[in-house]
């Protein structure tokens, strides 16, 4: 794979370790606030919200709302990801951070169904939806504030500060989970959930003093003085790169259907099926995430020497190729076999987390790349995650069996391998070229 020799624009910026905590501490963040409704919507929704649905039918429901967040994130992708593209990256950072984190806390004050009926989960979904709008151009604003800082043959390893907060998101919700999952059942279901979320708008805050001593890249700032900005991003991206989009976005179907399938499906398979209790699992998801950070680091470091689209093609293989035994050791009820299990997954995850964030800097242009990355991560986050604990539910009520479940979840991974296998990467010379010669008669200014 060609690589650049080219450097970064020599600029004053941000230090290193500044980069990294706008970056990672962020996202962090804002993947604590999304993945703690994925918890929720396991353990308490289905009770809470929908309590006139039988068991099954209520969890359905519970996931559909946790679904509908994703539904979202691809407008949140393309809308935040246009003014990303033509005001600036900090900007759009901020924002989404506010959206994420106040919906978060809402949720958290909601009334029940035994409250006000219909209400409840009307309101639960619309909170919902404005989270999934804020996460939509959380990813691509905090990879690229990252990425575009680093010189290209140290990009994945940049990129992948953004991609610490998803496993740590899942650390740090699962640990507020923890923290009240001990309560009488009474208590949890009455108040004991609603912990994790009214304890977010503290973090929030401080991922808001992050982000506002940030400044855009010297990348992206040339682009602003040279009156270069795109007038409509996501139309020069469909005109320009049209068939990158559509394979980065069946490349990222895998990541979330490996991912949601251990975070969100497993908290109700591992409890009603297998029969683990519910602080047993937490813990055991808990115990993984230390594998997929590591493995992160170990991917970036990789993609930097050997290019990001092998390694996130190894990633792919692994996922397509682990699903029917994670669920065999999940099934023996057995703690030490589920964690076996888990920690694979994780290290399934953090292969192509690793790689992803300098794989996507690297196949989008600069006038369009928060659009672009933001669209494409989005919308295989929506097949990936948003369907994937709807259909393993449904697959299981239907065949009693978890084997239709690890099959449909390695099919959609075979569809990431064949996707990656599929991108082009361009060289920055070459970008760079491409730039000059075909954005001229958009441009703003």
């Amino acid at each position: 794979m060609a690589r650049s020799t080219t450097t970064a624009p020599a600029k004053a910026g941000p230090s290193k370790k500044g980069i990294f905590a706008a970056s990672f501490v962020g996202t962090s963040i804002e993947w604590y606030d999304y993945y703690i409704f994925g918890t929720a919507a396991a353990l308490v929704f289905g009770t809470v919200f929908y309590p006139e649905f039988d068991p099954t039918a209520g969890t359905i429901a519970a996931f559909a709302t946790f679904a509908v967040g994703f539904i979202a994130r691809p407008l949140g992708a393309a809308v935040i990801g246009h003014f990303g593209d033509r005001i600036g990256r900090k900007s759009m950072l901020v924002l989404t951070l506010l959206l994420t984190g106040g919906s978060t806390f809402l949720i958290g004050v909601l009334p029940t169904y035994a409250a006000i009926g219909v209400g409840a989960p009307l309101l639960l979904v619309a909170l919902r939806l404005i989270q999934g709008f804020g996460v939509g151009g959380e990813w691509g604003g905090a990879v690229l504030i990252a990425t575009e800082h680093a010189s290209p043959r140290r990009r994945a390893v940049y990129g992948s500060f953004a991609q610490f907060g998803v496993p740590v998101g899942v650390l740090t919700s699962n640990l507020a989970f923890l923290a009240v999952s001990g309560m009488d059942n009474e208590d949890f279901l009455a108040w004991g959930w609603r912990i994790p979320f009214l304890i977010s708008i503290v973090l929030v805050l401080v991922g808001f003093f992050v982000r506002s001593k940030l400044q855009d890249a010297p990348e992206f700032q040339e682009v602003k003085e040279k009156k270069q900005v795109i007038k409509i991003p996501v139309a020069e991206l469909l005109k320009r790169q049209p068939r990158t989009l559509v394979l980065a976005s069946l490349a990222s179907i895998a990541p979330p259907a490996v991912g949601y399938t251990v975070i969100v499906y497993m908290l109700t398979y591992g409890t009603t099926v297998v029969g683990f209790d519910r602080t047993t699992l937490l813990w055991l998801i808990l115990g993984s995430t230390a594998v997929w950070i590591g493995t992160i680091v170990v991917a970036a470091l990789l993609s930097d020497r050997f290019g990001s689209k092998p390694v996130f093609a190894i990633g792919a293989l692994t996922a397509v190729l682990w699903p029917l035994p994670m669920f065999a050791l999940v099934n023996t009820g057995n703690a030490a076999a589920a964690l076996l299990a888990f920690v694979v997954a994780a290290f399934v995850q953090g292969i192509m987390a690793g790689a992803q964030g300098g794989l996507f800097t690297e196949i989008f242009e600069v006038k369009t790349r928060y659009s672009g990355i933001s669209i494409a991560y989005q919308l295989g986050g929506m097949i990936g995650g948003a369907v994937t604990p709807i259909a393993a539910t449904a697959l299981y009520g239907a065949y009693e069996s978890s084997t239709p479940i690890a099959i449909y979840v390695a099919v959609l991974s075979l569809v990431s391998l064949l996707a990656v296998l599929g991108i082009r990467v361009v060289p920055e010379r070459e970008q760079s070229d491409a730039d000059r010669l075909g954005t001229s008669a958009v441009t703003a200014g």
